[in-house]
């Protein structure tokens, strides 16, 4: 309670800034007349400013004669202070007028593997043509990893993916979606599932199994319950290259999301669609206590501009 005291009686003893910035006018101008004029102001309320300081102060500030105002010893000396306070409001101001206009900022970005592979460098590129002076930056992160990078502040702006069929994290308030993004089956080529369009999960329940992420291993185990089986998963692996490499040599079959195939494909496995199975949501994230920075809206809005196509086709599709 003392601690609370002693600083609001620090900021009662602070002298008023808006009476500084009159009287560094006063000081440059050298009259009060000149002074009302350049601020825009009536003379009897910059005189009034003035006398409200000097009596904040304790001292006579400026010598009132014939060509105007005559500073004293005081009022040189709080002259260059005042005049330290404009500029660096004045400083403030350009800094601030930087960030709005994107010729400055940074904006950074934690994003899933996949999208670090395919839409994200797209944005960034829009976003460096449009906003040259921002400094962006990337790191990779699956979607838990990205919430709690977002939560310590140490990004400002998350890609994530969730899954109908896996528990999440309470829905962020500021979630943007991006696409939806449809789960393939993965087979090595002549699999006998492999010359199908599309099939059913049920269809693959005695084959062996390589699973990927926490997130998307929770997304099999709990869809092949809902088919009445059990995966026999025999191989983990958070790389989308590594599943396919070890499909193609008949190790296992697997999920992947189409844009997985998408930044990497292996000529030597098959990816089929699966009837009345969920796609993964792609979305945006970031912290929902307080508004994004202009730089942050500017990454937004390249990152949903890249994946427009994307929405379009899926609701072209479902037309």
């Amino acid at each position: 309670m003392n601690g609370e005291r002693k600083s609001q009686d620090s900021v009662r003893d602070l002298l008023d800034p808006r009476r500084l910035l009159v009287f560094a006018e006063v000081a440059r101008s050298g009259s009060l007349a000149a002074a009302a004029q350049a601020l825009g102001w009536t003379q009897p309320a910059v005189a009034q400013h003035v006398k409200r300081l000097e009596r904040d102060t304790g001292c006579t500030l400026v010598i009132r004669n014939s060509r105007g105002v005559t500073l004293t010893e005081a009022g040189q000396s709080l002259a260059t202070h005042a005049d330290a306070i404009t500029a660096r409001l004045r400083a403030a101001r350009a800094d601030l007028s930087a960030l709005t206009d994107l010729r400055a900022g940074r904006v950074r970005l934690a994003a899933f593997p996949s999208a670090c592979a395919t839409f994200v460098p797209a944005a960034f590129a829009l976003l460096r043509e449009r906003a040259p002076g921002l400094d962006i930056r990337l790191t990779e992160a699956e979607p838990d990893e990205a919430r709690r990078l977002l939560a310590a502040g140490d990004v400002d702006l998350a890609a994530i993916f969730d899954y109908d069929n896996v528990p999440d994290t309470p829905a962020e308030p500021a979630r943007t979606p991006l696409f939806d993004d449809p789960i393939l089956l993965v087979l090595p080529s002549g699999h006998p599932l492999a010359d199908r369009t599309d099939t059913d999960l049920a269809d693959a329940a005695d084959q062996r199994w390589i699973a990927g992420c926490a997130r998307c291993r929770a997304h099999l185990t709990t869809a092949a319950a809902g088919h009445g089986f059990l995966p026999d998963i025999r191989h983990s692996t958070d790389d989308y290259v590594v599943t396919q490499t070890l499909v193609s040599t008949g190790l296992g079959i697997a999920l992947l999301p189409a844009l997985a195939l998408e930044a990497a494909r292996d000529p030597q496995v098959t990816a089929i669609g699966l009837r009345r199975h969920t796609p993964r949501r792609v979305s945006l994230t970031s912290p929902a206590d307080m508004p994004p920075s202009p730089a942050t809206a500017a990454a937004m809005t390249a990152l949903i501009d890249v994946t427009s196509p994307r929405r379009a086709a899926q609701s072209k599709k479902k037309a």
